[in-house]
């Protein structure tokens, strides 16, 4: 059998989840590969999540949601630091309006004690106010320190931009499509680009873990999609809504649609909780919107509705377990990072540890003296004094020019996003990488720029040119029948 490439170990899924194991994976003098069958990492659920990095008092006691989550919360402190990541630790309320609430508040208190968080106290309604003015219908809170918010896409790139640097490699457009087994254990990976041969794999593939499993022998569980919407407002609603992140009081089903801040200023309402068969449907609706709207005015009855920038969807990977399915499966070679809903962009890294840990008992591998941690700094211009500005520009002449008005995004650094590591290919890609596109005007002015800027660099026709996925071309050249019609 004739293979395109060969590693030791195959991590399928280019999300947080996949590209935290790549990195954990890199430490260890193993040769690893991560295969993505989208265009670019990040691209489902990591994309459209809250962003929060949860304090871990949600789950149940003993669960590897639990576990995973307070030592994930823990992890990405150090990581905050070496991998630059862009992190605000604002702490999060979960707000009861009513006696019943507040009585719920005292169990997720002593649930999250005894999942070891630190800090949790309940608050009166004058300590809410104090910390978040606009809640003046909160009866208390149970405020959770350790919390914070992320920017999950560029924590999932600068994972995976790690382990390039270890020595990982990284292969998108490359979409699964079995396994090879030789004697029950894990030999070859069949893709669209050819096969792959291995001993290990590693399946982190979000909303398909049951797809992908079951392709390599293991039907041990289901995955069922649970549609999540949003509504984002402009960065001139903040003083409007919340400074941190409020959750309302949880119900079985979800933590409930909240109001949370971004590391960039923004704020957002939702997501509600949908259940679904279809894998695909990213769609908002208009019951949904009304849904989010309704549920947040019990917080925050005056909502800025008018600086709501833009609507999105993402889904959440619900495993028929009711946990995180981590580990080694029946089939030799294979293990599972699957029912990746919350708190998994929190558990990620602790998750990383447990499955790197594993695979190298199992295959002796030991961990590598050079691993190179750190990241190099990347350049944010809107975040620079005007002195730091110049002194770039000095530079580079290339962030002298403003590409994105709304986010005040240089050339410099879409150039920089498109030709670093694991680079952007799509003017979503260089979005989510600068935020470019990300503002009021939702890429109106900036769009066809970026557009010209990634034809430029990547050396192809602005019609190549993708806004996301492999079928969602911009452009089209006219021919010669086009330009006969027009």
């Amino acid at each position: 059998m004739e293979f395109v490439t060969s590693a030791d170990i195959v991590v399928i899924g280019g999300g947080i989840t996949g590209t935290a194991v790549l990195r954990e994976l890199s430490k260890y003098n193993l040769d690893c590969l991560l295969v993505e069958k989208e265009p670019d990492l990040a691209m489902g659920t990591t994309k459209a999540n809250s962003a929060i990095l949860h304090a871990g008092f949600d789950a149940p006691t003993g669960s590897l949601k639990a576990l995973t989550n307070v030592r994930g919360n823990k992890l990405y402190h150090d990581l905050e630091k070496e991998l630059d990541l862009d992190i605000k630790w604002t702490g999060s309320m979960v707000a009861a309006t009513n006696e019943e609430e507040m009585q719920t508040l005292q169990e997720l208190l002593q649930r999250g004690r005894a999942n070891g968080v630190e800090g949790l106290k309940i608050l009166t309604h004058d300590e809410v106010l104090r910390e978040e003015p606009n809640l003046k219908t909160v009866l208390g809170a149970l405020w959770a320190p350790t919390a914070g918010v992320c920017w999950p896409f560029g924590a999932a790139v600068a994972f995976a931009e790690c382990a390039v640097q270890n020595g990982a490699r990284v292969m998108r457009d490359c979409r699964v499509l079995g396994f090879i087994k030789e004697d029950g254990r894990i030999a070859g990976v069949e893709t669209n680009r050819g096969v792959i041969k291995t001993r290990y794999v590693v399946n982190a593939s979000g909303i398909y873990a049951d797809e992908i499993a079951r392709l390599a022998g293991d039907e041990s569980f289901t995955i069922n999609p649970r549609k999540g919407e949003y509504i984002l407002f402009d960065k001139t609603a903040c003083s409007s809504l919340v400074y941190g992140v409020v959750f309302p009081t949880p119900t079985k089903k979800s933590k409930g649609i909240l109001i949370c801040t971004t590391t960039h200023g923004n704020t957002f309402i939702g997501p509600n909780a949908q259940d679904l068969h279809e894998r695909e449907d990213l769609a908002v609706t208009t019951e949904g919107m009304n849904e989010i709207m309704a549920s947040a005015r019990k917080l925050i009855p005056n909502l800025p509705m008018g600086a709501s920038i833009t609507e999105f969807a993402g889904l959440r990977a619900v495993s028929s377990t009711g946990d995180f399915i981590v580990g080694a499966s029946g089939v030799a070679g294979f293990y599972n990072a699957a029912g990746m809903q919350s708190p998994g962009l929190t558990s990620a890294p602790a998750v990383a540890e447990i499955l790197a840990g594993a695979i190298a008992e199992d295959s002796g591998a030991v961990k590598k003296a050079d691993f190179k941690k750190d990241l190099p700094r990347k350049v944010s211009f809107c975040r620079m004094t005007r002195s730091q500005q110049a002194a770039v520009i000095e530079k580079n002449k290339l962030y002298g020019r403003v590409i994105c008005r709304c986010e005040t995004v240089t050339e410099a650094e879409i150039v920089e996003a498109i030709k670093g590591p694991c680079g952007a290919r799509t003017v979503d890609g260089v979005k989510r990488r600068t935020r470019a596109g990300m503002g009021r005007c939702q890429g109106g002015f900036c769009g066809p720029r970026v557009t010209q800027i990634i034809a430029r660099e990547l050396n192809i026709p602005i019609p190549e040119v993708l806004k996301e996925r492999a079928d969602s071309h911009l452009f089209y050249e006219k021919n010669q029948a086009d330009r006969e019609e027009a």
